[in-house]
């Protein structure tokens, strides 16, 4: 198993709307970046990422599972992005904001903590 990142800003698509899909889980559709691409195309089912609130929370606030490995983007019409579906499984105790995330030694090898942008955006 390996686990990811995803974020997404909360007005387009929040945590809430991420739990209210249910077991069925939604396709992480409309990222449009070739890093992003390449990372959930190794995505595999059972794969676990922390959801996170990009620009007004700054914060990891649930953890979603993979349900459906990459398969094409369905807001795509050229045919050469991928997506994944991703369930919530849970929240977390309290938001993790980036700054604790950064100042975690364990976590120093992370693509939030060591890029400017994670690319896995939605």
């Amino acid at each position: 198993m390996r686990y990811w990142l995803l974020k997404s800003e909360p007005a387009d698509w929040s945590w809430g709307d991420q739990v209210a899909k249910g077991d069925v889980g939604e396709d992480w559709t409309e990222v449009r970046n070739h890093q992003a691409r390449g990372m959930m195309r190794e995505m595999a089912v059972g794969d676990l990422a922390l959801f996170y609130h990009s620009r007004s929370d700054r914060a990891c606030v649930g953890i979603v599972r993979v349900i459906a490995a990459a398969h094409p983007d369905p807001t795509d019409a050229t045919g050469k992005w991928d997506c994944v579906a991703v369930a919530a499984v849970e929240p977390v105790a309290r938001p993790v904001p980036l700054r604790a995330v950064k100042a975690t030694p364990e976590l120093v090898g992370m693509a939030l903590v060591r890029m400017r942008a994670c690319p896995c955006s939605r």
